[in-house]
């Protein structure tokens, strides 16, 4: 049977009457819980040193059964779906609940909105012509320069059906297609050699990504990259402004400010926002939100995985904190309300506050304003990794992309920078903010408690004043 087209539970050939029996009966006295199946298609290609080297299709369906009772959860999983499996899990989330009866919470509201199509894109194009594509997009990037020695390019794909069902009986449905197009490169000069890399992605089909004006763009950045990288010269170290581009440079903002803004660890209070709901936190100026609801973006959801409408969620409001990142649990916790931030990795994980898009959103200077306003600094373009303490905020970032400024100009490129700091002390040194709002390209991942889940960052160019950064020089 099609999973698009038919509920999960008639195509595991189930009995729906029966289903919500065991479901009603695991959730039996608890505060809260479901029953989340899923059904998901998995794909991914990636030609690397002038071959296919990698070529994978997954399959993947199952269940799990939560039941939330006070601070407690009770959680069971299983790839069989079938009476016998939802039986057990039922048995076993009971025994969090230690015999009390509680009243269950009221269900999620509905939407009408729609973020994205059913479209299954595993689909189209056929294998043959994606592997040609990825030749093409080989031979297409070594063309770009002769320095150019490797490349390595890749798209995946996944189709995720999901249903939700409460013991209410009320039932939610949501079909997410998602895809990502890559393309890594090498370049050398002699001895040395620098990397550059560049992705697409969203949630819709292939169709508009494998369009030659699109890789064609992912490629001249990955090369330009590599390029810059092979001329910069050691990074200066020590304290001075930073200036961040716009758009993917958000994810510092994501890391350092936005895991400190999820429900969960305020709740326990190993956050360093804790205690702060409507004092300053951040410049004036600063407004940060959290949104799921932009159409066909990598981090939307129709719906959060447990059902809840996504929303767009003010989370500082010209520097002073009004919201957090909530699941259900949590905001019951809290005396708050979901916004629709219940998020899980797949039916063998519990759902827990995770972010969508996080973004700060434009101010009103003009970008080059903002670097002439630097008389010896950096310019950060892009990020690699980074780590984040949450409890203290303290961050480390590396910077794959970045720039001398040197009497209001952007002159050398510059290896090895990093920016060393505190997210809550550090939205403090935001002294200017670019009207240039840019979303990244849709190529983010997020990780927290073992979960990856598909998010998107963005902001506009904005100015630190005085944050460390460690260099080479």
């Amino acid at each position: 049977m099609d999973p698009a087209a038919s509920s999960l539970i008639d195509r595991a050939g189930l009995d729906k009457a029966k289903v919500r029996e065991l479901t009603s009966r695991g959730l039996e006295g608890a505060d809260d819980g479901e029953l989340f199946l899923e059904y998901k298609q998995t794909e991914a290609l990636a030609f690397d040193n002038g071959r296919l080297k990698q070529a994978t299709y997954d399959t993947t369906q199952g269940f799990g059964l939560r039941a939330v009772k006070d601070e407690a959860v009770g959680y069971a999983h299983a790839s069989d779906l079938s009476e016998g499996a939802l039986a057990r899990a039922a048995d076993a989330v009971r025994a969090v609940k230690g015999g009390y009866t509680g009243t269950y919470a009221e269900a999620p509201g509905r939407t009408n909105r729609k973020l994205y199509d059913d479209v299954n894109p595993l689909g189209t194009p056929a294998f043959d012509q994606k592997v040609k594509l990825l030749e093409t997009i080989d031979a297409y990037a070594r063309a770009k320069d002769p320095r150019v020695r490797q490349v390595t390019a890749s798209i995946a794909a996944t189709w995720q059906v999901v249903e939700i069902l409460r013991a209410d009986g009320e039932t939610y449905r949501d079909i997410r297609p998602l895809v990502r197009l890559n393309v890594s490169v090498v370049a050398g000069d002699g001895d040395r050699q620098e990397t550059g890399s560049y992705g697409v992605g969203g949630r819709e089909g292939y169709e508009r990504f494998i369009e030659p004006s699109m890789w064609q763009t992912a490629v001249d950045e990955a090369v330009r990259q590599a390029m810059v990288n092979l001329t910069a010269v050691a990074a200066p170290a020590g304290e001075m402004d930073v200036v961040l581009a716009s758009g993917w440079p958000g994810v510092m903002l994501h890391e350092a400010v936005g895991h400190g803004l999820e429900g969960d660890f305020n709740r326990k209070k190993t956050s360093a926002f804790a205690g702060l709901m409507g004092q300053q936190v951040a410049a004036k100026g600063v407004t940060v939100i959290d949104d799921g609801t932009v159409q066909q973006r990598r981090g939307s959801l129709t719906i959060d995985d447990e059902g809840t409408p996504t929303n767009r969620t003010v989370l500082i409001e010209d520097g002073i904190l009004v919201g957090y990142m909530q699941d259900r649990q949590n905001a019951r916790l809290m005396g708050m309300k979901p916004t629709g931030n219940g998020r899980r990795e797949s039916h063998a994980h519990v759902p827990m506050p995770r972010m969508t898009n996080t973004a700060m959103l434009a101010g009103d200077k003009d970008p080059a304003e903002i670097i002439a306003s630097v008389k010896n600094g950096l310019y950060a373009v892009n990020f690699g990794g980074g780590q984040v303490d949450i409890t203290s905020g303290k961050y480390v970032f590396q910077c794959t992309e970045a720039y001398k400024i040197e009497n209001g100009k952007v002159t050398a490129p510059v290896k090895g920078a990093m920016l060393i700091g505190n997210g809550p002390t550090d939205l403090h040194r935001i002294g200017m903010i670019g009207n240039d709002f840019a979303l990244d390209p849709g190529i983010g991942t997020c990780g927290k408690n073992g979960q990856g889940v598909p998010v998107g960052v963005g902001q506009p160019s904005l100015r630190m004043d005085k944050i460390t950064v460690g260099g080479t020089a």
